[in-house]
């Protein structure tokens, strides 16, 4: 006999109304760069969806040619569809982007809409996303990230002691763009944060194998003692990286993974013995839906996962996450981010975040009117 005290007032289902996106393209404070990369300005295409009162949001970063495949393939695929049931809508979205060509753009739009599903799902529900997700850590620990090559090493200082007296004890900067001023830079960043701090080099993808084994290297002497090292080769150089990880000196992780579209390119970078961490970006990956299922892979081989990005949607993803190290704090994404939302997350004692456990979804509201207006294409 059905106790019917256990059942609540949520719905049976809902199905989503109406489907949108909004596109900002902002400009950087000054221009930026990393070993492989130059930009000015970063996009950011939010998908925003309704059903039953509720709205729920997600974004990517990216093309604003995200937008474009939201609105005219996605929307249409997941309008009339359960907003309680987003792992369904997902792989629908998955089978319409086949004659797309699945990564790129395309897992960046699915990546924008799964998001939002899911915080949807939770506002329908009542329920703060972490809850939604099932969180397994109350807190998820974050390290400041920019240094890029454009600084000076006074400036790269500057802004890796700067996170470290907010609290965060781990930093990061870029190297591999030019090896003359990279060792300047990285000792500049040692003497400002002290020898506790953790401090990481993220080389883009610049360097050969050779290359990327000498200043690995380097970077282990005294006055670095860098501990984390990021795409020293391609991601798509899985040899590479396996060659860095076995050869490399001890103390220093390899780490890559920021650009996996789907779950067969994680699958091989785990199977080849790649990384000592994997990274996934829940708006690359396929969104919540995809970065859990990614974690699921490191769960099975007992190796940590960190989030790459986009701080205020991967907190909630990563308290999921089992085999959690961290989460990257991306200057330019937490500036953006800031601008965007009222409710942001601010990182806490010991340089972590902890998910909003009193608000429902993940509880951001865009601004009413903020500092990004001006900076809206579409």
């Amino acid at each position: 006999m059905t106790d019917t005290s256990l059942i609540t007032t949520a719905p049976a289902e809902a199905p989503v109304e109406r489907v949108r996106t909004l596109v900002w393209r902002i400009p950087t404070e000054e221009p930026e760069s990393d070993a492989t990369l130059a930009w000015d300005s970063t996009t950011v295409v939010l998908a925003e969806i309704d059903a039953g009162g509720r709205t729920g949001t997600g974004w990517t970063y990216g093309d604003r040619s995200a937008a474009t495949l939201i609105d005219g393939e996605l929307a249409s695929v997941v309008t009339g569809g359960d907003a309680l049931r987003p792992g369904r809508l997902y792989d629908a979205m998955l089978r319409a982007c086949r004659n797309l060509g699945q990564p790129g753009v395309a897992a960046t739009a699915v990546s924008a809409v799964d998001c939002a599903l899911w915080d949807l799902k939770a506002r329908l529900l009542g329920v703060p996303l972490v809850t939604l997700l099932n969180a397994v850590h109350d807190a998820v620990p974050v390290y400041g990230s920019g240094g890029f090559t454009t600084l000076s090493p006074a400036g790269t200082a500057e802004q890796l002691a700067g996170w470290v007296a907010a609290g965060i004890p781990r930093v990061k900067l870029k190297v591999g763009r030019d090896p003359d001023t990279d060792p300047a830079r990285v000792r500049a960043a040692r003497t400002a944060i002290g020898p506790e701090p953790a401090l990481y080099a993220d080389a883009n993808g610049g360097w050969n194998r050779k290359q990327a084994l000498y200043w690995a290297e380097r970077l282990r002497e005294p006055d670095a003692d860098v501990t984390w090292l990021e795409e020293p080769v391609s991601s798509e150089d899985l040899e590479g990286l396996r060659l860095l990880r076995d050869r490399g000196p001890g103390g220093m992780d390899i780490a890559a993974g920021e650009y996996g579209w789907n779950l067969p390119c994680f699958q091989r970078m785990l199977d080849a013995g790649a990384v000592d961490c994997l990274q996934a970006d829940v708006t690359r990956c396929g969104g919540f839906t995809g970065f859990l299922r990614v974690a699921a892979l490191c769960d099975a081989r007992c190796i940590d996962l960190s989030a790459h990005c986009a701080p205020q949607l991967s907190a909630h993803a990563c308290a999921a996450v089992w085999h959690l190290r961290h989460l990257e704090y991306f200057h330019d994404h937490v500036r953006i981010e800031r601008m965007l939302f009222e409710g942001v997350l601010e990182p806490g004692p010991g340089g972590v975040l902890r998910p909003d456990r009193g608000r429902p979804g993940h509880g951001l509201t865009l601004a009413p009117s903020g500092a990004a207006d001006r900076h809206r294409i579409a």
